[in-house]
């Protein structure tokens, strides 16, 4: 039981709720928020900062010379954060990477695969209808050069930004949650709720209003329900890296988190219940398609029965 893979390591409350949290912000949001801060500090107008702009994410990355220069100092914060995510793990729990990752013998690299060739095929099929429907939305602004740089991102910092939130939210946090609790109920919705609630300063929920957190919530239910289901981050770490990517290098907006030289960028005025509504649909297709490929059972003990310790 994936859960379970933590009750013979380091696991006092203390190094899950105080130690390690402290250690992982840290190494995120304060190492790793300085080649950003440095970058914009030497590229940016400071005469012309505001409080406003200065939360603006259009703006922050406007500021450098290429918007592949803002993406990856940006991306570089949750690299150091994967640091110290490792280290917390190495040294504060004397856990290894595989039990944080997975109840298996080893990694299935099989399901990361699976997973993330099902939700990119599905986005794209999801795009071109939409392209179809309303090409007035869509605005391609495709440039060989900065695309091919804007790859090369993905295929290197994005999996580890993605990466990083999943061993967090779904591995660190779920575990922790759930050994020292002794509840699988709290362990599957206090990660989800926390996922949905980090992401409250982004700029979709500034576009679409406070509302929108609840796409993010659904979010960590959906990928808290997968792994859980599936005694793993498997299936998760490749979702969450086909949804980035298709945000990163497909479609962009000026509302979007991820700001990048993307195929297209979205000039459209969505409101916030179409932007929502998709995934009331998806989600439950996709852990319905999961469920019967790796055939789970046992749904109410797996999400919200005790942990056996």
């Amino acid at each position: 039981m994936y859960i379970e893979k933590a009750k013979n390591i380091k696991n006092n409350w203390w190094r899950y709720f105080l130690v390690g949290p402290l250690i992982i912000f840290t190494f995120w949001q304060i190492i790793g928020a300085i080649p950003f801060g440095v970058g914009f500090a030497l590229n940016a107008d400071l005469d012309t900062l505001t409080a406003e702009n200065s939360s603006d994410m259009a703006y922050m990355f406007s500021v450098f010379p290429s918007k592949n220069i803002g993406i990856s100092l940006f991306l570089l914060m949750f690299v150091f954060g994967f640091v110290g995510l490792y280290l917390t793990t190495k040294f504060i729990h004397k856990q290894t990477f595989i039990s944080l990752t997975t109840s298996r013998e080893k990694i299935d690299f099989s399901r990361v695969f699976y997973s993330f060739i099902l939700v990119i095929t599905i986005s794209v099929i999801g795009f071109t209808i939409g392209y179809f429907l309303s090409p007035e939305d869509y605005e391609l602004t495709f440039n060989l050069n900065q695309f091919l740089i804007l790859l090369l991102i993905c295929f290197t910092l994005l999996p580890i930004q993605t990466s990083f939130e999943e061993y967090l939210m779904r591995g660190y946090l779920l575990q922790g949650i759930g050994i020292c609790t002794k509840s699988r109920a709290l362990a599957f919705t206090i990660p989800s709720i926390l996922f949905g609630l980090l992401h409250f300063a982004n700029p979709e929920v500034d576009k679409f209003g406070n509302e929108f957190i609840i796409a993010y919530i659904l979010m960590g239910f959906f990928l808290g329900a997968i792994t859980l289901m599936d005694e793993g981050l498997e299936l998760a770490l490749g979702w969450h890296f086909a949804n980035n990517i298709i945000a990163a290098a497909l479609v962009t907006a000026d509302w979007s988190a991820l700001q990048t030289n993307a195929i297209f960028t979205y000039v459209g005025d969505p409101d916030v219940v179409t932007m929502i509504l998709p995934s009331l649909i998806i989600f439950p297709l996709l852990i319905y398609h999961f469920s019967v490929k790796y055939k789970w059972s046992g749904w109410k003990e797996k999400l919200f029965g005790k942990v056996n310790i």
